[in-house]
């Protein structure tokens, strides 16, 4: 399962706010509503929050493993 919840503690971190990226730097509140349901958004979408906000992918999106789930 990939989880966004980096995301959000590095934008507190840097004092980004949600208002900051849909109003400043044109992030679709779509967008921003797939992050916070952890649902997919394009590598592209993760590169513009990584140059946003100066920091590494490992900043924005994690990978849990879910040992019940298989393929």
């Amino acid at each position: 399962m990939v989880k966004y919840d980096r995301l959000w503690e590095t934008m507190k971190r840097k004092n980004v706010s949600q208002y900051r990226l849909i109003n400043h730097y044109k992030i679709s509140a779509g967008q921003l509503g797939r992050l916070r349901k952890n649902r997919y958004v394009s590598t592209h979408t993760l590169e513009m929050l990584c140059k946003i906000l100066e920091c590494g992918v490992e900043d924005v999106i994690e990978i849990v493993f879910d040992p019940s789930e298989e393929e």
